[in-house]
């Protein structure tokens, strides 16, 4: 919970004067913010090994503390032996104190155990304010235990905010905390 207090703290007292001098909002209301954080597994593996997705959905659950969605496959590809329904991924959306605690999380003790790690690009964005990160393994967080893994498996974190432009989401997410590479 402190963590969480940390991040929306530090939005309320630094963040929103430094956006509303830097870009002229007249009102708080029109200052970016963290809407929510998407984090996502792709599991082309599933096809194959069924046990990986329930591995998945676990490393997930410990790393956000909340239960994951299976995503399903929606069409049929023959040339990967893949039916429609079929489970390929997971997901977890986080919102509101889990979101800032996740956040708070990735910036202080995930980003920082990447070997040889000087910063994230800060070409990511996708024209609407939103910044998506993929991430090579799921062992940057402390709560996955090196020894029950069956599998290192990427994911995608996707950080979507209030932002019209990706120059305002990059100065929110620089001033929240975000080890953005020079």
């Amino acid at each position: 919970m402190v963590a969480m207090a940390r991040v929306r703290d530090r939005y309320r007292e630094d963040v929103v004067p430094a956006l509303t001098s830097e870009f002229g909002y007249k009102n708080v209301y029109q200052v970016p913010k963290l809407e929510k954080i998407v984090i996502n597994i792709g599991l082309g593996e599933s096809i194959q090994n069924g046990r990986a997705v329930d591995a998945a959905v676990n490393d997930l659950a410990l790393i956000t503390g909340q239960k994951p969605v299976v995503t399903k496959a929606k069409k049929s590809i023959a040339a990967f032996k893949l039916r429609e329904g079929m489970p390929i991924g997971a997901k977890v959306t986080l919102r509101g104190e889990r979101m800032y605690e996740f956040y708070d999380r990735l910036t202080a003790v995930g980003l920082p155990r990447i070997r040889d790690f000087r910063g994230v690009t800060p070409n990511a964005f996708d024209g609407r304010g939103n910044y998506t990160l993929g991430l090579r393994e799921q062992l940057l967080f402390p709560e996955i235990d090196y020894d029950r893994i069956d599998k290192v498996r990427g994911l995608e974190i996707s950080f979507v905010t209030t932002a019209r432009t990706d120059e305002e989401a990059r100065r929110l997410l620089a001033l929240l905390g975000m080890p953005f590479a020079k």
